[in-house]
């Protein structure tokens, strides 16, 4: 059996409340997410949190990034969607010339 896809209304982001709470009172000027999938995550982030000016958001799945891109286009300036694995979050922040990072997501 199929699973459901990350747009579908099956799909809930995990433990959004209780991210949100972690960063509450916190000023993010630049946020990394290491799987972004659909961007649900994100898309809290940022409504949360106007102060971010850079959104940085990882995902190896092409068709998840398609999905967030149309998602996150309300913050189409302030996002950056990357296919790649967080773990070359090294390379993905110094080909941005990223040197300071104030919030991760790595879930």
């Amino acid at each position: 059996m199929k699973q459901p896809h990350a747009a579908s209304p099956l799909h809930k982001s995990v433990m959004l409340d209780e991210a949100l709470s972690f960063f509450e009172g916190k000023t993010l000027h630049t946020f990394f997410e290491g799987t972004v999938g659909a961007g649900g995550h994100a898309r809290a982030f940022l409504a949360a949190h106007p102060e971010i000016q850079h959104y940085i958001g990882c995902d190896q799945d092409p068709e998840a990034l398609d999905i967030a891109r149309s998602i996150l286009a309300p913050w189409e300036d302030k996002v950056v969607l990357v296919h790649n694995n967080f773990s070359s979050l090294d390379a993905v922040l110094s080909e941005r010339k990223i040197y300071r990072v104030d919030g991760f997501f790595l879930i």
